[in-house]
C-alpha cells in the first residue's frame, strides 16, 4: 500500500542533512555549551553557528535570535514577556479569533489574571482585516499579536499593514510565523514586527527546538527562570541536538526555498483541481489566492471529517481535520466556525498540507482514494441520500 503524507503543517519529515548535522552531538560532542573548557567551547560554537544560520535566513542580527523548545514556548515568551514587563500589569492585548492555541490560550491565561484581550474577527475568507485591528487598539494597548498564516486554512494575514498600524499607535507587534516560515518570504528588515516566533519541526528539523526573534530595542521578561542562557531570557541548558538540526534546516531553506515553494504550489494546485473536478459538493475554506502555497482546506459536504480521516488512513493517506494541537477535540474547528462556515460543513473539513518529498504520484493516488471514500461514505449518509433521489 502506498504511503502518502499530506500533513506537513502538523510536522515535517526530518531532512537527512539536519540529521547528519545533529548526529555528532548525540555522541562525542556532549559538552555543556556554558562550560568554558574545550568540551563546552566546541558545542557553544555549534549553537552560535545555528543562531547565525537562523539570522541569515530571516535577515536579523544573531543576537536577536532566542532559542526555545518550541513555537508554543516562543509564543508564551513573546506575549507573557511583554505583559510581565513593569508597568504593563492589566493592560490591553489585541489578537485574532483564529490564532493557534499557543497564542489563544496564552491570552486567555492572561485574561484570568487581570489583563484585557480583544479578539478581532476574520472575514468570510478567514483573513484579519487591518481596519478591525485599528479599531480594536485602545490607549493602553501594549501588544498586537496576529499570526502570519493560519495553520488550518493557510490564509495569509496582512501582517505588514497590521504592523504599521501597531507601530503608528506605539504598540508592540508580535506575529506567530510558525506556519509561514519556509513557505513565504519573511524579511525582518522590512516587516514592521517587533517579535516573531518560529519552530524547527515545521521546517524539516527536529521537534523540541524553536525560537523567538526579538528586536534589540525591545525589553521582555523571561518566562522560564534559571541560568544566564539565551541572553538571560530562557534559563536552562539548550537543546543542542535540536538547535544544530534547526540551523542546518534553515541553511538549506535559504538555498532552496524558492524552488520548493514553486513545486509544492504546483502539487497543491493539482490536488485541488482534481478534488473539485471529480468530487461533487466540495467547498474551499479560506482565500483562493491569499494562502500558503502548500495548504488546502476543503469541506466534503454530508460527510463526517473523522470518518474521512479514518478511511483515508486505512488507504495509507495522512491528512488532518484541523490543527494537530486540537485534534483531540470532536468539535468542529473554531477557526472555520469563526469564518462563518456552516457547522455541518465544518464537521466535514479536511486539511491537506504538502511538503518536501511529495510527488505527482502522491497527488493522483490521493484523488482516486478521496473519490472512492467520499462516494462510499455518502452512500450511507442520511444527509446525502435525499439529495441523491431529488428530494428537497
Amino acid at each position: 500500500m502506498r504511503k502518502v503524507y499530506f500533513d506537513h503543517n502538523a510536522t515535517t519529515p526530518v531532512h537527512p542533512e539536519a540529521v547528519k548535522a545533529a548526529r555528532p552531538f548525540l555522541g562525542e560532542l556532549f559538552g555543556n555549551p556554558s562550560s568554558i573548557h574545550f568540551a563546552g567551547r566546541d558545542v557553544r560554537k555549534a549553537v552560535e553557528d545555528a543562531r547565525e544560520a537562523v539570522a541569515v535566513f530571516f535577515g536579523c542580527h544573531p543576537l536577536e535570535v532566542v532559542f526555545t523548545s518550541s513555537g508554543t514556548e516562543s509564543g508564551n515568551l513573546a506575549i507573557k514577556g511583554v505583559a510581565y514587563q513593569p508597568g504593563n500589569e492589566g493592560k490591553h492585548i489585541v489578537t485574532s479569533q483564529v490564532e493557534h492555541p499557543a497564542v489563544m490560550n496564552t491570552c486567555r491565561f492572561l485574561e484570568k489574571r487581570g489583563y484585557r484581550v480583544s479578539y478581532v474577527p476574520v472575514n468570510r475568507q478567514g483573513i484579519v482585516e487591518p481596519e478591525a485591528v485599528r479599531k480594536a487598539i485602545e490607549p493602553d494597548t501594549m501588544l498586537v499579536s496576529v499570526m502570519a498564516a493560519n495553520n488550518e486554512t493557510g490564509c495569509l494575514m496582512p501582517i505588514a499593514e497590521i504592523g504599521e498600524i501597531a507601530r503608528k499607535a506605539g504598540v508592540l507587534m508580535h506575529t506567530d510565523a510558525v506556519q509561514a516560515t519556509g513557505k513565504i518570504p519573511l524579511d525582518w528588515n522590512t516587516l514592521p514586527v517587533d517579535l516573531l516566533t518560529f519552530s524547527g519541526h515545521k521546517v524539516n528539523a527536529l521537534k523540541g527546538a524553536g525560537g523567538l526573534i526579538l528586536r534589540k530595542s525591545i525589553k521582555i521578561s523571561p518566562v522560564i527562570h534559571g541560568g544566564h542562557q539565551e541572553m538571560g531570557l530562557r534559563g536552562g541548558t539548550e537543546n543542542i541536538v535540536g538547535i544544530v538540526a534547526m540551523g542546518a534546516a534553515f541553511s538549506l531553506l535559504k538555498e532552496n526555498m524558492e524552488q520548493e515553494i514553486a513545486e509544492v504550489r504546483r502539487l497543491r494546485d493539482a490536488l485541488e483541481r482534481g478534488i473539485f473536478e471529480r468530487i461533487p459538493e466540495v467547498t474551499l475554506n479560506g482565500h483562493p489566492l491569499l494562502r500558503l502555497p502548500n495548504t488546502l482546506n476543503v469541506s466534503f459536504r454530508y460527510i463526517e471529517g473523522e470518518a474521512l480521516l479514518l478511511n483515508l488512513d486505512m488507504l495509507g493517506i495522512a491528512c488532518s481535520s484541523g490543527s494537530a494541537c486540537t485534534s483531540g477535540s470532536l468539535e468542529a474547528s473554531p477557526v472555520l466556525l469563526n469564518m462563518g462556515v456552516d457547522p455541518t460543513d465544518a464537521q466535514g473539513a479536511l486539511r491537506f498540507s504538502l511538503g518536501r518529498g511529495n510527488s505527482d504520484e502522491d497527488v493522483s493516488y490521493a484523488i482516486d482514494a478521496l473519490e472512492t471514500v467520499a462516494e462510499k461514505l455518502r452512500a450511507i449518509s442520511p444527509l446525502y441520500q435525499p439529495r441523491k433521489v431529488g428530494m428537497k
